[in-house]
This record gives structure tokens, C-alpha cells and sequence, in this order.
């Protein structure tokens, strides 16, 4: 499951770097091929609870190869696009099971854990996107520039490959759910909790990336780094995002997820309050950057487990969504962080809302908090 995460991690992430080589390659504009990036959030989002609903009832062992079959067929695809349109239609399909993968992958690593280490479980399957940032995708980028951006989608159909081997091989298989009550699991969605949750994940993770989709020209136009310094700066971003990550695995274990989930919503809004006078010196531009990441991605399991334990009998259609909400962040925090900077404010003005962000995810993990109190109160 580690490796599925790696895959995945990279056809997500290393679009960013190479829309130049693809846009040239297509003959469409810069903006054309980031239209690219928003097909692949779209189709995470629909696939997320979709795929989980359809699939729900067989062996998570194989919903995790069918969707892994999916994933190396649609990046296969995108390999040999020889259009834009073409392109378009493989990168939203290549996105489907991008949340399911996650999400069903999450409740099987939980399962299969030792007791009291269920998050750490979880945490080893999201370090695949952690080392994804640490290495695949700077060198997909690479390859994407110096040779063809198709060889990069190559490399990850083998990693796709490579996972659905591993899968048949070593997973254990662990049986369906039985008597599945398909009404009782789409549940969730009426619940005040599940709703709390989604917007702390849509909005609070948006925070990371109001910084994250603009930290090149940060480093560049205001930490003064050349150009060419910014992939091995994204490594060192990498590097933090794969301790914090661990580190947020710990975390939930030893206390509830709510709580984890607050306190680090609240250390990401600190540490992008600072990145915003940090950015104007070099060595504490980089200090902050490892450090940013690491608290960012830590959040990743206590969400997880967040959503699980509050989804009694709806624990796949559950983490599933988070992934949705996660991607609903990506493109929200995207957005909105490039509304000062249209505006004619400096680069460093996306950090500020990503702060904004971050503290309105904590204040909704703070009404769920609150909101589980008053019901255990109440019983």
C-alpha cells in the first residue's frame, strides 16, 4: 500500500512541474494545461465515495487491485495521450481511484494493525506520498525536462505495476462485510460530525496549500533563490512532509484524533504566520519550509483515523471522502491564495490566508470536540 501511495504521489504532484514540457509537447497554453491538474482533483472527488460504494461489498484485497488496475491502465493512457483532449479525459479517469485507493487502504492497514498502533499503520501507507515528494517527483520532473514527460507517466505505470504485484503477493485477505446495509452506510452524510469533519479537512488543508501552490515565486521573487534551487528546496519540503508524517502516525495513537487534529491545525497556522516574515531571510525561509511541511502532513493519519473511528460501519465510504476533502482543499486553498496576489499584493500575502485557513479548520475540529462532549453528557 506504501508503494500505491508512491505512485500516486507522483502522477499528483509532478504535473506541477512539468505543464511547461506537456503544454509544448500538446500545443496548448500554460493555463490550458493546468486545466490538467483540476481534471485529476475532479475525478479524485467523484471516484472517492463512488468506487467505495460500488466496490463496498467484495475483499478489500481485491478492490485494492482493481483499483490499482485502473490507476496503471488511465497513467498508461496518459502516457501515450496524443492530444490535449485525449489527455484531459485520461488524467480526470487516472484520479478515480486515487480516494477509494486511500481510503479502503486506510481501514485494511487499521485492521491489520497491532492494537494502540493503528495510526502508525496508517501513517506507513501515506508515507508513499512523502517519498513521492522526496523523490519521485523530483525526478519525474527531471526526466520530464531533460528527456519526455511521457517517460516520467512510464516510470509510474511501472510503480503501478510493481504495486499490484506486491498486492497479490504479500497483502493478507481479510473477508467482505457481510450483510452491507447500503442506506445505513450513506448515513454518514447526515450526520452533523461527518459534515464537521469534511469542512475542517476542505478548509483547513487549504491552508497548506495556499502556501504550497505559490511557494516558487516565494522562494524566488522574495527569499531571493535562483531558479534552479527550487527542486532541491521542494526536496527539503519533501523531507519534512515524510517526519511529520510519522510524527502525526504517533500522535493519534497516543491521543484521540480530534484532539491531534486541533493542535496541529493550530501549529500550521503559527508556522505560516512566520513563514510570512521567515521568506524574507534565506536560512530561515528553508528552516521554515521543512518545518511547515512537517506539520502539514502530519495531519494526514490523525484525519484518517479521524473519520474512521466516526464512522461506525461506514469506515471506507468514510476515509474515502477525506481524500475528496483533502483534494476540495487543494483547489480551494489554490484559489483563494491567489486572490491577494491578483490583487497586487507580494507573494508573501498567500501565506496570510493560508493562516486564515488553517485556523478555520481548527475551529471546526473544536466543534466537533465540543459537539461529542455534549452528546456524551446527554447519554
Amino acid at each position: 500500500m506504501t508503494l500505491g501511495g508512491l505512485g500516486i504521489g507522483i502522477t499528483e504532484f509532478v504535473m506541477m512541474g512539468l505543464l511547461p514540457d506537456i503544454a509544448k509537447d500538446l500545443e496548448i497554453s500554460i493555463p490550458q494545461a493546468g486545466h490538467l491538474i483540476s481534471a485529476y482533483a475532479i475525478g479524485v472527488v467523484i471516484g472517492a465515495p463512488l468506487l467505495v460504494v460500488i466496490a463496498g461489498s467484495y475483499p478489500p484485497k481485491k478492490i485494492l487491485i482493481a483499483l490499482m488496475i485502473m490507476f496503471t491502465a488511465f497513467n498508461a493512457l496518459s502516457a501515450f495521450a496524443p492530444d490535449y483532449l485525449t489527455m484531459f479525459i485520461a488524467r480526470l479517469l487516472a484520479g478515480l481511484p486515487h480516494g477509494a485507493f486511500f481510503g479502503v487502504g486506510s481501514v485494511v492497514a487499521s485492521k491489520i494493525a497491532e492494537k494502540g498502533k493503528e495510526a502508525q499503520a496508517v501513517s506507513l501507507m501515506f508515507a508513499g506520498l512523502t517519498i513521492a515528494n522526496v523523490i519521485g517527483v523530483p525526478l519525474g520532473t527531471y526526466i520530464g525536462h531533460h528527456y519526455s514527460w511521457r517517460y516520467t507517466f512510464v516510470i509510474i505505470v511501472v510503480v503501478g505495476l510493481i504495486t499490484l504485484l506486491s498486492l497479490k503477493l504479500w497483502m493478507p485477505v481479510l473477508a467482505a462485510t457481510k450483510n452491507r446495509d447500503l442506506k445505513k452506510e450513506l448515513g454518514f452524510f447526515k450526520q452533523p460530525e461527518s459534515w464537521l469533519i469534511i469542512l475542517m479537512i476542505a478548509i483547513g488543508t487549504g491552508g497548506l496549500f495556499s502556501w504550497f501552490s505559490y511557494i516558487a515565486p516565494l522562494l524566488t521573487e522574495v527569499s531571493g533563490f535562483s531558479a534552479g534551487s527550487i527542486t532541491y528546496i521542494l526536496v527539503l519540503a519533501g523531507l519534512g512532509m515524510m517526519v511529520g508524517n510519522f510524527i502525526g502516525g504517533r500522535l493519534a495513537d497516543r491521543f484521540s484524533p480530534a484532539k491531534a487534529c486541533i493542535s496541529l491545525l493550530i501549529a500550521m497556522a503559527g508556522m505560516l504566520f512566520i513563514m510570512h516574515y521567515a521568506s524574507y531571510n534565506q536560512t530561515l525561509s528553508l528552516i521554515m519550509t521543512f518545518l511547515t511541511g512537517a506539520v502539514a502532513f502530519a495531519l494526514a493519519s490523525p484525519i484518517q483515523m479521524l473519520m474512521i473511528t466516526s464512522a461506525k460501519g461506514s469506515e471506507m465510504l468514510a476515509a474515502s471522502a477525506s481524500q475528496a476533502s483533502f483534494n476540495i482543499g487543494n483547489a480551494l486553498g489554490a484559489f483563494l491564495g491567489g486572490l491577494p496576489i491578483a490583487a497586487g499584493y507580494d507573494y508573501t500575502s498567500p501565506v496570510w490566508v493560508g493562516t486564515l485557513m488553517a485556523l478555520t479548520g481548527a475551529a471546526f475540529a473544536w466543534m466537533l470536540i465540543a459537539r461529542s462532549k455534549r452528546l456524551a453528557l446527554a447519554v
